[in-house]
């Protein structure tokens, strides 16, 4: 698309629509757009070549600076608290996460504490057998404040390194969910002193603009960390992780890649802004 071609009107406007066609966001896209316009005007820019460069450097530089790490406590067990919508992928994010943690040699314990949705424990057993992990789950339609702090309980007992709370998402009944993760959020900290160190948001990336609705609604609740984005299969809408940063100034740290457990990865953004334009061709 601008390898090999002279930089014009025409072709920044291409290069525009390709942007927000990504989820890259108005904002961004604006901003981006206007230096381009800008250097092009005024004799700076010409080539395609050199609008992919300055393209992939303000991307880079957007995202750049941010902490991707994820917390670990002093002393142990660390808490990471997985939250998001129903049918974002949450439940197999945790299940990516744990392994993740396993294949650090990090020991892990699960709280199932999304009781209200039968089939999100029955799934979540089914990954802590597969991992050879141990969970914590509670009688269909549980307080889950009672299955946390009976995990938290536990996780202390055992000494394990990690406890991954896994919560509901249903927000269909907004303020409802949002006490029950205020709750969730409380009960772990007063049993596990500093608990949730991480509270991770899972969003879906092919949910696009609605990502970014669904994130507001629950930083009003819970002091979210970072970012799992799922269902990153591909670069197409790979602009997302933009948009989020600059809706929500919360940096993405993980991103799901596949269906298996293996299939995650900490975010690399200069990698991944790479890879979004690497099908260039003259």
């Amino acid at each position: 698309m601008l390898l090999g071609r002279r930089l014009s009107e025409e072709l920044i406007d291409e290069i525009e629509a390709r942007l927000i066609a990504a989820d890259t966001g108005v904002a961004a896209t604006t901003a981006i757009i206007d230096q381009l316009r800008q250097a092009y005007r005024t004799g700076n820019t010409t080539r395609g070549d050199d609008a992919l460069e300055s393209l992939k450097g303000q991307l880079k530089a957007r995202l750049a600076g941010a902490d991707r790490s994820l917390a670990v406590a002093a002393v142990k067990p660390t808490v990471v608290l997985i939250a998001g919508v129903n049918g974002s992928g949450k439940t197999t994010s945790a299940a990516k996460i744990a392994k993740s943690f396993t294949d650090d040699g990090h020991s892990v314990l699960l709280a199932a504490a999304d009781t209200f949705r039968a089939a999100a424990v029955a799934q979540l057993s089914i990954w802590a057998e597969r991992l050879g992990v141990d969970i914590v789950k509670g009688a269909p339609g549980a307080d889950p404040a009672a299955v946390v702090f009976d995990a938290a309980d536990a996780a202390l007992a055992r000494g394990v390194d990690v406890l991954l709370i896994d919560t509901g998402g249903r927000l269909h009944t907004q303020a409802n969910l949002m006490r029950q993760l205020t709750k969730i959020r409380d009960v772990a900290a007063k049993r596990i002193p500093g608990a949730p160190h991480e509270v991770l948001l899972v969003l879906d990336a092919t949910a696009g603009q609605n990502a970014i609705a669904q994130a507001e609604i629950f930083t009003k609740a819970i002091d979210i960390t970072g970012i799992f984005l799922a269902k990153l299969d591909g670069t197409a809408k790979g602009g997302i992780v933009v948009a989020i940063h600059d809706a929500l100034g919360i940096p993405v740290k993980l991103i799901g890649l596949g269906e298996t457990p293996d299939d995650v990865e900490v975010f690399d953004p200069d990698a991944f802004i790479d890879a979004m334009f690497a099908d260039e061709k003259a």
